[in-house]
């Protein structure tokens, strides 16, 4: 079973909000997968949830050249963005390492991590038109997840 939410938002405010209500859903260990297009507004995404855990919005930005941030909170986000690699170049990475329960894992350009851990959250973010963006929101697995209309998460 699947489960799945979907959210359009208008601006990248109402996208890093969206965010911060869904990391209420979060628990360390679990995992992120962000997908869309350049601009799509994954990083407002992953502000949003940093926001959502109690740490500094402000902070974030893109790791493409650092690769990996972590932002500090009550519960750490680790924010990976794998825009300039390669799949095969990914899997050297010890990507696993960082899924061990402690922290909540972002990962932008999630297609090219072949081996994500069953269970993760999928995040797809899609351009509608000038700052529209449609966030879908699904967690495979009975139990899991996004839970429909009533869920917090618009």
């Amino acid at each position: 079973m699947t489960q799945s939410e979907t959210i359009t938002t208008g601006s990248e405010d109402e996208t890093s909000a969206a965010a911060e209500r869904f990391a209420g859903r979060l628990t360390p260990g679990d995992v992120v997968l962000l997908y869309g297009d350049l601009g799509a507004g994954k990083t407002a995404f992953v502000r949003g949830l940093a926001k959502g855990l109690g740490a500094a919005p402000d902070d974030v930005s893109s790791p493409t050249f650092t690769l990996i941030q972590e932002y500090r909170g009550p519960v750490p986000l680790l924010h990976v963005d794998l825009y300039r690699l390669k799949p095969v170049e990914v899997d050297g990475l010890g990507l696993d390492e960082l899924t061990d329960g402690k922290a909540i894992v972002a990962i932008e350009w999630a297609e090219r991590w072949a081996d994500a851990p069953d269970g993760s959250w999928v995040v797809r973010l899609e351009h509608e038109g000038e700052d529209r963006r449609r966030i879908a929101i699904e967690r495979p697995g009975e139990n899991a997840g996004v839970s429909g209309p009533g869920s917090g998460i618009r």
